[in-house]
């Protein structure tokens, strides 16, 4: 019969065995959230089988302090390690119907004509990107350029990525260091989001913190930033597809340009429509105009701009967006009834939140919850992959020629 010291040593060892199994079978797919918890186990089956080996040798009986500090140290360590699995589990990719491969690749490009503003160290202002694009293809497709959120990242919506590329679509993702909660360099540099940027866009959200004339000149600060990024990054990538011999550069036909983002990057990006002549189609997840408002200081508030915006629109809409419509001024040029956006497509979600527009709830459900302040009431694999079709019949609408663009008014 086993005593209890071998017992807890062989449990160690067949829990680290059993983990190993599960692993290499398809019940656990590997990731960065198993780090942990695959260490831990390790250093449980490590001790265990140092005991065993050691258990000729009479054992000692340790102090009862010591084997309740013992049992907590082991408690925290675990509960630590189950962290990652369960702030990142596993979740089903969306689904890819288009018949290419996609294949990435990233860029970091360098701005002669910006110094950057978050820093007082005279350098240049950079921008990482990253491609996702048809592989084995030939001929050229059209050039799709998005723009995270607040504070995304530039893998934000992935599934939409692949699911354009993989039919005939080089997309484009931009991290806007300092707006980006991360981004990292193709040298390896890493930029953390700017505290400053961050306590504006928290407080913008508040009550008595910024008057509307303030707030007005934060939200042109923000566009001017993010245009500046989506300008500079459009203006190389052409360049390159004219004299840069890369595959990636060589697949993109210039003469069709769609740009989207989630947030404040599509704010950025209805701006960019209106900035830019060669921007063909615009793709708006759940934000509002900022470039479409301006400031009335007879009123004090924020008005709708009169200009007919003549770039073809798809507006996005979660609940969180849809119930600010006519009663927040930061949307009064999103409203339903403002003509000079009367050809626009628009789109609601219902049930959905604001990050329901992203990834984020597939792979940290958690994380989704927290930050937009409660769990949404709609599928989110429904929510995902009826948007990123959307999206696709709208492009290849309007970027290809392609199909036609019936989109419902609610789903």
């Amino acid at each position: 019969m086993h005593s209890p010291g071998k017992l807890k040593s062989w449990i160690r060892i067949t829990l680290f065995i059993v983990f190993v199994i599960l692993t290499l079978s398809p019940v656990i797919d590997w990731s960065f959230s198993w780090v942990l918890l695959a260490a831990l186990l390790f250093m449980f089956a490590l001790k265990g089988s140092i005991d065993l080996i050691r258990s000729k040798a009479k054992p000692r009986k340790p102090k009862r302090s010591t084997r309740v500090w013992k049992i907590i140290i082991t408690a925290v360590a675990l509960l630590i390690a189950l962290i990652p699995p369960v702030l990142f589990p596993q979740y089903r990719v969306p689904e890819v119907t288009g018949e290419y491969e996609v294949r990435t690749a990233a860029y970091t490009y360098t701005d002669p004509n910006r110094i950057e503003e978050f820093t007082d160290t005279g350098e240049n202002r950079f921008v990482n990107v990253e491609f996702w694009y048809p592989d084995n293809a030939g001929g050229t497709y059209p050039l799709v350029v998005f723009s995270h959120g607040a504070y995304g990242v530039r893998e934000s919506n992935t599934s939409t990525f692949t699911e354009l590329a993989s039919h005939g679509y080089v997309v484009v993702s931009i991290d806007h260091p300092y707006h980006s909660f991360y981004t990292r360099s193709v040298e390896g540099r890493i930029t953390m989001v700017n505290a400053d940027y961050m306590r504006e866009v928290n407080d913008s959200n508040k009550d008595g913190i910024y008057t509307m004339e303030e707030l007005y000149g934060l939200t042109q600060k923000w566009m001017k930033l993010r245009t500046g990024d989506m300008n500079f990054v459009i203006g190389t990538i052409l360049d390159k597809a004219v004299s840069d011999q890369d595959p990636v550069y060589q697949l993109i036909d210039t003469g069709h340009i769609g740009v989207f983002g989630h947030s404040m990057g599509g704010a950025a990006s209805v701006a960019l429509g209106r900035e830019r002549s060669d921007v063909d189609a615009v793709v708006n997840l759940d934000a509002p105009f900022f470039n479409e408002l301006v400031y009335n200081p007879e009123i004090n508030d924020l008005a709708a701009k009169d200009e007919p915006y003549h770039v073809p629109l798809l507006n996005i809409y979660t609940d969180d967006v849809w119930k600010q419509l006519g009663k927040n001024s930061a949307y009064a040029a999103n409203g339903l009834d403002n003509p000079n956006f009367k050809d626009a497509y628009t789109v609601h979600f219902q049930g959905a939140r604001h990050l329901s527009l992203t990834d984020l709830p597939l792979f940290s459900p958690v994380l989704a919850n927290m930050l937009q302040g409660g769990r949404a009431d709609i599928d989110k694999y429904y929510c995902i992959e009826t948007m990123n079709a959307l999206v696709l019949q709208f492009f290849d609408y309007t970027l290809k020629g392609t199909g036609q663009f019936e989109p419902q008014a609610v789903y």
